[in-house]
């Protein structure tokens, strides 16, 4: 049976002072030792056949954490097209070097106008429920920005061409992403209906665990 995890990474600068983060490229804050722990208690003794990250900074750093705690370190396999895809690559590797595979299509949903701002700031703006609607229903869009349904049109096709086929050979795979990303895979793992996503939350630190048998059918979470 393969198992696939996903994990939410740490808490940022921005999430601790609950801004809109997006594709801003937002570093996590030091002195999440409990947090940290909890990570590695959760992925300890886990056997992972395959690791892939968003190219976020947040999303490097935890998965960094996550390696190190295991004894082992990264090498980020960018899967983008441009240079970094050409010319990042490994003749060789000693044995505690674990290839990461990174893509932007694993990104967190962008925010778009709201990159960076308050959220309490943008509630006594627009309303609470203008603000919960762009941060957790599937269809709205924030200003110039994502909505989840968008988010989801770029995380699945990915996970249907580079992740199920693992998932289907075999292996255990783990997931290093943002909230509304992994919320994408979610949905499309459990089937949740549009207008349930909205009450769907990974914490940051968070793990997800499915395991399915040899066709893909979802035995248990």
């Amino acid at each position: 049976m393969a198992k696939l995890y996903l994990q939410r990474h740490l808490k940022t600068y921005f999430n601790a002072e609950k801004r809109f983060c997006g594709w801003s490229d937002i570093a996590i804050i030091p002195g999440q030792d409990s947090e940290v722990e909890k990570v590695i208690r959760d992925i300890s003794g886990l056997k992972i056949d395959k690791f892939f990250s968003s190219p976020l900074y947040r999303n490097l750093q935890t998965t960094e954490i996550i390696l190190q705690k295991m004894g082992l370190y990264p090498f980020f396999k960018h899967m983008d097209s441009g240079k970094m895809q050409d010319w990042g690559y490994l003749s060789g590797k000693g044995d505690k070097c674990v290839e990461v595979f990174v893509s932007e299509k694993l990104n967190e949903r962008f925010y778009g106008d709201l990159q960076g701002l308050e959220h309490q700031a943008m509630r006594e703006k627009f309303s609470d429920e203008q603000v919960l609607q762009w941060r957790r229903s599937y269809d709205v869009r924030p200003p110039h920005g994502e909505s989840l349904k968008d988010t989801f049109k770029r995380t699945i096709p990915f996970y249907k061409k580079y992740i199920e086929p693992e998932l289907k050979a075999g292996k255990n795979v783990l997931i290093v992403s943002s909230g509304n990303a992994l919320r994408s895979i979610v949905k499309h793992i459990e089937n949740i209906p549009d207008d349930k996503i909205i009450d769907f939350e990974i914490p940051f630190g968070g793990l997800v665990k499915y395991e399915f048998d040899e066709n893909m059918n979802l035995i248990k979470r």
